[in-house]
C-alpha cells in the first residue's frame, strides 16, 4: 500500500513540506518500503489518508535517503513516525521515555486517527506536548538502545 502514499527521498523535500505544511499536522513515517511492519503501517495510512485529508499530510521518508534526519530523530527501529504541526515537532507522551516520535505500526486505524485529532486538537491551541489517547497496551515497547538500523 505505499505506493499509495507520496514518497520524499532527498533532505530537501523533507525540509520542504516541513516547511510548506500549513494547518495540517504533518505525518512523517520513516522506514523501507519492504519491510513487512512498514507496509503493516503504510497500509494503515493509506487507508485513514483520505478521511483525515483535512487535519493531516501524511508522507513516507526512505531511512537509507535520509540519514540525516535518521540520525537527527536518533531512529534506531523503523518504522518510525514523527510528527509536526506548522513546522513545529510534535511530541506525544506514550507513557514510554521517548516522545519524539512514535515506533512501530498502530493496532488499529482508529488508533491512528484518535492520535491524529488529539495532536491536531493540541497543536490548534498552541501546545507542543499531548498525550497519547491510545490505549498503553496498543503502544508497542522497545528498548531504547543504539542500534544500527
Amino acid at each position: 500500500m505505499s505506493f499509495l502514499l507520496p514518497k520524499l527521498s532527498s533532505k530537501k523535500e523533507v525540509d520542504q513540506v516541513i516547511k510548506t505544511t500549513a494547518e495540517k499536522v504533518l505525518v512523517l513515517r520513516f522506514g523501507r518500503d519492504e519491510d513487512p511492519v512498514c507496509l503493516q503501517l503504510d497500509d494503515i495510512l493509506s487507508k485513514t489518508s483520505s478521511d483525515l485529508s483535512k487535519m493531516a499530510a501524511i508522507y513516507l521518508v526512505d531511512v537509507d535517503q535520509t540519514p540525516v534526519y535518521t540520525h537527527y530523530f536518533d531512529i534506531s527501529y523503523i518504522p518510525s513516525t514523527v510528527f509536526f504541526f506548522n513546522g513545529q515537532h510534535m511530541k506525544v507522551d506514550y507513557g514510554s521515555p521517548d516522545h519524539t516520535k512514535f515506533v512501530g505500526s498502530f493496532k488499529t486505524k482508529q488508533d491512528f486517527i484518535d492520535l491524529i485529532e488529539v495532536i491536531y486538537r493540541g497543536a490548534m491551541r498552541g501546545k507542543l506536548i499531548v498525550q497519547s489517547p491510545i490505549d498503553p497496551k496498543n503502544i508497542p515497547k522497545y528498548d531504547l538502545l543504539y542500534q544500527d538500523i
